[in-house]
Order: C-alpha cells, then sequence, then structure tokens
C-alpha cells in the first residue's frame, strides 16, 4: 500500500503518521489485491465556532475505482479512527458487488432513475453565464473514463459525496448523478438549445 498523507493548519508528526498507517493498514489488510495509493488529508479548520474541527478524508484507488470517506470530530485521532472504519465499509462493500455482479442481472438504467428526475442543467442556470463563486479554493482534475449510469451511481456510493460526474458511455455526454433529498437518485443531462428556446422542459 502506498500512502500519501497532508494536514493543512496541521503538522503531520512522525506520531501522527504512525497513527494513521496504523489504522489504515488495517483498514485494507483484507483488500490488499484490490488496494493500490492511499490519499489521506488532514485539515484543522481555524474557526473557533466549527464544532467539528478535525477532519480527516481518505481516498482509495483500488482496481482503477477511487473509494472516498471522509469524518470530522472535535479530535484528530476520533476522525482518522471513524475514517478508517468507513473506508473498510467501504472497501467490503465494493468488493461484495464486484464479486457479485456476475451472478445477478444488472439493474436497468431505467429502474435506477426515474426520467422525471432528469433534469437538463442549462434550467439550473438560467441565462447567467457559468462562473465560479468567490468561495472556490479548491480545485480537482481527474479522468473521466465512459461508464454506464449504473456504473456511475456504484461510484457515487463509494466516494461518499452526494453526487458524482460521469462521461456517460451510452450518450456521449457528461452526466451528473445525484441522491435526492426525499430518497432515490436522480440524473442531470444536457440538452440541446433548441429545446431551451421551445420551453420544452421536464417537470
Amino acid at each position: 500500500m502506498k500512502l500519501l498523507i497532508q494536514g493543512n493548519n496541521i503538522t503531520v508528526t512522525e506520531s501522527i503518521h504512525d497513527y494513521v498507517e496504523q489504522k489504515l493498514q488495517k483498514a485494507v489488510k483484507h483488500f490488499q489485491n484490490i488496494t493500490g495509493k492511499v490519499d489521506v488529508h488532514l485539515s484543522v479548520a481555524r474557526n473557533s465556532r466549527i464544532e467539528r474541527k478535525h477532519k480527516a478524508e481518505v481516498t482509495v484507488f483500488a482496481n482503477g475505482t477511487v473509494i472516498r470517506a471522509q469524518e470530522g470530530s472535535e479530535n484528530l485521532y476520533a476522525s482518522i479512527d471513524m475514517v478508517a472504519d468507513k473506508i473498510a465499509r467501504q472497501l467490503r462493500k465494493y468488493k461484495e458487488k464486484h464479486l457479485a455482479k456476475n451472478a445477478h442481472t444488472q439493474t436497468r438504467q431505467e429502474e435506477i432513475v426515474d426520467s422525471e428526475d432528469v433534469v437538463e442543467i442549462k434550467e439550473l442556470n438560467s441565462d447567467r453565464p457559468a462562473e465560479l463563486p468567490v468561495e472556490v479554493v479548491r480545485t480537482k482534475y481527474f479522468t473521466m473514463s465512459p461508464m454506464t449510469t449504473q456504473e456511475a451511481l456504484e461510484q457515487l456510493q463509494l466516494i461518499d459525496h452526494d453526487f458524482y460526474m460521469f462521461h456517460n458511455s451510452e450518450t456521449d455526454e457528461i452526466n451528473v448523478i445525484y441522491s435526492r433529498n426525499h430518497g432515490g437518485y436522480g440524473v442531470i443531462q444536457p440538452r440541446s438549445d433548441s429545446n431551451a428556446r421551445t420551453g420544452n422542459y421536464p417537470h
């Protein structure tokens, strides 16, 4: 396991490094055959009003799949404990799904995402040009390998986020799959300008 630990507003001491390594070695112990690089980001919020100011974020690269988890608490070591437990559960879930993948029929795309949940990006943005908010302090880049909506859903469930952007292999477009507040998942898909001009929006 290749381990990389970074800190923000915190010095990663030898004791902290050893503790993280010990916890993550235990977390990936039964998944060494699929685990490659592990990135750890530790941070402490400077705002005293933030209760869970000690945050631990772990990203595991397993067989080309990104598995991510994050936890925050009032204690750095507690955050490390919790995120290690969560990443172990995520790895177990990933392995179980892929072991069962050949034994079960893949769920059809329309069974995962109801057509009423497909929203046009232009409708959300209105007529305003796309721009980043001034609060953006971090930019991430990643490779978008073509995948189905089912595969994107599986990826979303592994990264501990509310949404996941992916390159839809069936439409050759960039889509976003997200967790709905009232349960289930939705997909945001682009729509041509001709539909926008005619006001043909989904309801």
